[in-house]
């Protein structure tokens, strides 16, 4: 069952097309990761989820309900933080959790603040005001906000802003459980790709408004197209004229070295034909990673 149903999504601010013609949807249980380079549509696709503004053109539907005639009906099955969260520091943590839970419909009891502030670690500084706590704990207390009322779908705009190594294993490891353990449907937009390739069952990337790819992390990772990184201490441009010929059509346009995309079975041929041509290799490095894919299908796109 699709939780979320977008289709020909479009927001313009003037001439700009920030969102163009945008069509998605996320599935019951799903870690949904929503990728894209700052100015993509990243943030106004979510807001316009989240009803905070409303398209140029295009129809949301969320759990089946059209947003635009279920608003809050819709809201009420819905946590989200995005970016930095709004609070209040003369408050506590507990404090925070019961004001917000109080502008639901649900009731919010004693033990489910407690059970909120343990899952993002904040159960000991329950009671401490937030103007003491870093701008990682301030995160976590977003996030915390996003869970108290029990949503059925969670979304999330880079909510690891801030926090440690340890934080950030934290949040991906309750973002997992959550989807796990609890069914919640989530969708998460982060700068961090490394943590979305751990998390995340769906993937999906927007360039300049549009969709340039989207689909299962297995299938978009195909491990007979590898990223190849050739270090040598030959210039650039010899390395590219030797390139030129059977392996041309692997050339990838990146300014920060010699990559290449293929298959792997062709790695072998790629070696011999550098060390007869007489390349003075540092390094040939392979790699799959989310991070690579990123780079390649946006530089593509420019």
């Amino acid at each position: 069952m699709a939780v979320i149903q977008v289709q020909d999504l479009s927001k313009h601010f003037g001439t700009l097309k920030a969102v163009d013609q945008l069509s998605f949807s996320v599935n019951a249980g799903e870690v949904f990761g929503f990728l894209g380079q700052n100015g993509s549509g990243k943030s106004t696709t979510i807001r316009m989820l989240l009803s905070l503004i409303h398209p140029t053109s295009g129809h949301i539907e969320l759990f089946g309900k059209s947003m635009e005639s279920n608003r809050n009906e819709i809201l009420e099955e819905v946590g989200a933080i995005i970016e930095r969260p709004d609070l209040y520091p003369y408050l506590t943590a507990k404090e925070h959790l019961q004001l917000f839970g109080k502008l639901r419909s649900k009731q919010i009891n004693a033990a489910s603040i407690n059970d909120t502030l343990i899952k993002v670690g904040l159960f000991e500084r329950a009671n401490d005001k937030v103007q003491t706590f870093s701008l990682g704990m301030k995160q976590r207390l977003g996030i915390a906000i996003a869970l108290v009322h029990n949503p059925s779908l969670i979304i999330l705009d880079e909510p690891t802003n801030g926090l440690d190594p340890q934080g950030i294993s934290d949040i991906r490891n309750l973002i997992k459980q959550l989807a796990k353990q609890e069914g919640k449907t989530i969708l998460v937009s982060s700068h961090l790709l490394s943590e979305i390739e751990q998390m995340a069952t769906q993937i999906m990337i927007i360039h300049k408004g549009q969709k340039i790819a989207e689909g299962p992390i297995q299938k978009l990772l195909d491990p007979t197209k590898m990223i190849v990184h050739i270090k040598t201490i030959n210039d650039v441009q010899t390395l590219q004229v030797i390139l030129s010929g059977s392996f041309s059509n692997y050339l990838l346009p990146r300014t920060d070295g010699i990559y290449l995309c293929m298959p792997d079975y062709e790695i072998p041929l790629l070696n011999a034909s550098l060390v007869n041509a007489g390349v003075g290799l540092i390094g040939v490095e392979t790699r799959n990673s989310l991070e690579d894919y990123f780079l390649q299908v946006t530089s593509n796109s420019n």
